[in-house]
């Protein structure tokens, strides 16, 4: 298990249906490519120019079917939250004409828990649940509120319905206090915080959940199984730079290039860290 993941060349996965061997009659494995990108903070220092050349790259070649933002896309509450709205239009505006009609959706920062009401008229709820892209159901994506280091009890009550038909990729901001933890303690949930989250996890549905993305440590970090006790499958990331606050000018600014494969009864999750000098 890698504690820190090393810079990797961009794979090729493609949001594509492929024919698998099996010992019995062929089978179908469908691979559906989605980018995970974290803490752009447009409209601090030089954000906004990194983030507008970090986000084509993401989209690049074989186009995701789904971009996931874990927060801190603006740095709205900065100066009292005076130039919130300016933050969030260029945020936008970046997004929807990168993106076109790839959807996407984002998580809530600490840097805009104080601008709840322009968080939600540019970029929707806070928490919500909703099917993956190009799943035809079988796969839900969860965001939660943990914008100010504990989970919204709208984001717990989303956590104790999930149920054991479905597969789930989640998403917020603040990491998880999981075992051998890279992220400056400061940046991290608390244990107990920790402990709250996965046991609001129904235990049927604890095999479900595939991957949690977290960001707001300014760095990439994974640990592919054994997160947590019960938890032995599930994959957990973290992803937080992709602009220009607290990220090093050297090539350590990158998004997650991500693959979610399912075939049959069966699902998984691949990501792997793209450096964007």
């Amino acid at each position: 298990m890698k504690k820190q993941a090393s810079p990797v060349k961009k794979r090729t996965l493609s949001s594509r249906t492929v024919r698998t061997r099996t010992a019995g009659p062929s089978a179908k494995a469908q691979i559906i490519r989605f980018a995970v990108i974290g803490d752009s903070h447009v409209g601090y220092g030089n954000s906004s120019s990194i983030f507008k050349n970090l986000l084509p790259k993401a989209v690049a070649g074989v186009k995701p079917r789904f971009v996931i933002f874990g927060g801190d896309n603006a740095q709205a509450g900065a100066d009292h939250g005076n130039h919130a709205d300016a933050f969030y239009k260029d945020f936008k505006d970046t997004v929807t004409s990168t993106l076109g009609n790839i959807p996407y959706k984002a998580s809530i920062g600490n840097w805009e828990a104080s601008t709840v009401n322009l968080f939600t008229k540019y970029l929707g709820a806070v928490s919500g649940k909703m099917n993956f892209p190009g799943t035809q159901g079988k796969v839900k994506y969860v965001w939660l509120d943990c914008a100010l280091g504990r989970f919204t009890p709208a984001s717990i009550n989303l956590l104790t319905n999930l149920d054991d038909q479905h597969f789930y990729i989640i998403d917020f901001h603040w990491p998880l206090k999981v075992s051998g933890i890279t992220v400056e303690s400061s940046h991290v949930l608390s244990g107990a915080e920790t402990g709250r989250f996965f046991a609001s996890i129904p235990a049927k549905a604890r095999d479900k959940v595939l991957a949690i993305f977290t960001h707001h440590g300014h760095l990439f970090y994974r640990k592919l199984n054994n997160i947590y006790p019960g938890f032995t499958q599930t994959k957990f990331f973290v992803c937080g730079c992709s602009g220009d606050y607290k990220c090093k000018p050297n090539g350590d600014r990158g998004y997650y290039d991500a693959a979610l494969t399912i075939n049959g009864n069966q699902a998984s999750i691949e990501a792997f860290r793209i450096k964007v000098v």
